[in-house]
């Protein structure tokens, strides 16, 4: 009952935060990313064992251009390009019995790109036209954690048919189903509030998001496995990491950046 009351008081606050920067103010959502951002890091950092602060300022160097400076298209989408690439690469990762884990510069190259990018496609979505679109992002959380609730929630009461018990070997395909199944309702009732894409759009995003979300959550869960630890952290009590709680986030992310650019809408 208690670790039930703290992992409740932890959600609350986290989804109170999360919303409330998005509402009430972009440059406060813009640096509570980038602190998210640099958590992530190292949380990641310190399971699959890479030293140094490299990446670390690698990381920043990168968000501070791309959120602040970089105005033109190409660089956006050459950044893209390859956070898709080194993202798609991972999933060989995960669903290959590799003879060989990563190198080191592949770790590294991972942290930049798929945590790194995670982040910074995160932060750019809301903005276009020099507006910040705060109920698109906010939408996208909540599709994300519907969908991760109400998997959860169905799995639990009648998942029976293991999605990946290798890796993961509560998440069931039932849940899966029902995760889906309620993200996509969900999104039926954004479409009203959040007019600038329209409903067959909200659709086509949540299943993006809720398919790519899951891939980020057997990604991430394939990391801590191979290192032998249950949780990324113990910042969120109750959930572990802040890499935990955002790795569905930050893995979709890029691939709901890319499905808006082919909507027309993130400039």
């Amino acid at each position: 009952m208690k670790e039930l009351l703290k992992r409740s008081l932890t959600g609350i606050v986290y989804v109170v935060l999360l919303l409330s920067t998005a509402y009430l103010n972009s440059d406060a959502f813009d640096f509570l990313f980038m602190a998210f951002g640099l958590g992530c890091l190292y949380e990641y950092k310190r399971i699959v064992g890479i030293k140094g602060y490299y990446i670390f300022i690698a990381y920043l160097a990168l968000w501070w251009a791309y959120i602040y400076l970089i105005r033109t298209e190409l660089p956006v989408l050459i950044l893209l390009g390859i956070t898709l690439v080194i993202d798609l690469v991972l999933l060989l990762f995960l669903f290959l019995k590799l003879k060989q884990g990563l190198s080191k510069i592949q770790l590294y190259l991972t942290g930049i790109f798929y945590i790194s990018g995670g982040f910074i496609f995160l932060t750019m979505i809301p903005y276009n036209d020099n507006e910040f679109a705060k109920f698109l992002i906010m939408g996208i959380f909540i599709l994300i954690w519907v969908s991760d609730s109400f998997a959860y929630l169905v799995g639990k009461s009648i998942g029976k048919t293991k999605l990946f018990p290798s890796i993961s070997p509560k998440k069931t395909v039932e849940g899966s189903v029902g995760g889906l199944i309620f993200a996509l309702l969900t999104a039926y009732f954004l479409a009203k509030y959040e007019p600038r894409i329209d409903l067959t759009q909200w659709l086509i995003l949540a299943l993006v998001i809720v398919f790519f979300g899951a891939l980020g959550d057997l990604l991430q869960s394939k990391f801590k496995r191979i290192a032998g630890v249950k949780d990324s952290g113990a910042i969120l009590p109750g959930h572990g990491g802040i890499w935990d709680r955002l790795d569905s986030l930050i893995f979709a992310a890029p691939f709901a950046y890319f499905t808006l650019k082919l909507f027309f809408y993130v400039s």
